[in-house]
């Protein structure tokens, strides 16, 4: 155990800077007098920290300190090779000489077990230029012009400042906040058909809390889908959602945004499901479907 909190401290330092022993001993849930024992320890095993007393006074790691290799485990150098290894396609890893450097220093071979590939089926160029494009844009506070299709088809051009690319459901978002709108936004990137970075930087604003710690609440929805969408079932949806029934189909609950991406969503099931609740979601999907059907009759 006390070795653990050795390495703790040591790590502790490492990334503030300085640190009191009161700061310490809360934080490792120990005794003052525990933690001045535990840096007269390290300082015994060669490692280079140092306190100062006095008003402004604490306890420092000398300044060009770094943490030998020896000190990862075998499982955690491969961990970070693997790590390294999956992002490859957002920052060409392999093409740089960082994973050579990393296995040379961490003394392993690379397995080539693992790919993560952003793009679309036939879809090999745009679609890693895009996500480049933007994870450039967010590291460096640029803003960006983009081209987007919205839930009903129609294509705006937006000028929004991005600050985080997420992957949620099976699809990668960009939240950024729209100079347009003034407020948040999330913007699917398959949606984005055209992007251009901007000479025009932005000043960080505090980020958002995630939407669950809000308040916001989605309703729960209730779908019943035959056994032969087995196939969508299971590609949409959680297995915690889902209940097999006696006829080999599947009753779904789950909480859902209700809007038009959902009745946009629903229809791509075509006949193969019934919205058991909420009735104003039943409503809005056969009016959404009627408008379809007037639209495209002969």
């Amino acid at each position: 155990m006390q070795e653990s909190r050795l390495f703790k401290i040591v790590y502790y330092l490492l990334e503030k800077g300085q640190a009191t022993a009161p700061e310490l001993a809360e934080k490792f849930e120990v005794s003052v007098r525990t933690i001045y024992r535990d840096i007269d320890a390290l300082s015994g095993a060669g490692i280079p920290v140092y306190t100062e007393t006095g008003r402004g006074g604490g306890i420092y790691l000398m300044k060009d300190f770094v943490l030998d290799k020896a000190v990862l485990s075998a499982e955690e150098k491969q961990e970070i090779l693997t790590a390294l290894q999956s992002l490859h396609t957002t920052q060409n890893i392999h093409d740089s000489q960082t994973m050579q450097k990393l296995c040379a220093l961490f003394r392993l071979g690379l397995q080539d077990w693992l790919e993560v590939d952003f793009s679309r089926w036939g879809n090999d160029g745009f679609d890693h230029e895009k996500f480049e494009g933007l994870k450039s844009a967010v590291l460096h506070n640029q803003a960006v012009k983009i081209h987007y299709a919205d839930s009903y088809g129609q294509t705006r051009e937006r000028i929004v400042h991005p600050y985080k690319l997420s992957y949620k459901a099976n699809a990668w978002y960009l939240n950024a906040f729209c100079t347009d709108k003034q407020d948040w936004r999330f913007f699917k990137l398959n949606r984005i058909l055209a992007l251009e970075i901007l000479n025009e930087s932005f000043s960080p604003r505090p980020f958002p809390k995630p939407a669950a710690t809000c308040g916001q609440e989605y309703p729960l929805v209730t779908l019943r889908f035959p056994r032969e969408m087995a196939y969508r079932v299971y590609d949409e949806f959680d297995d915690t959602q889902i209940r097999r029934q006696a006829d080999g189909g599947f009753l779904v609950s789950a909480r859902m945004p209700n809007d038009a991406w959902l009745t946009g969503f629903l229809l791509s099931f075509g006949t193969q499901v019934d919205i058991l609740s909420p009735a104003s979601l039943q409503a809005a999907v056969a009016e959404q479907a009627r408008q379809i059907y007037e639209k495209n009759r002969t």
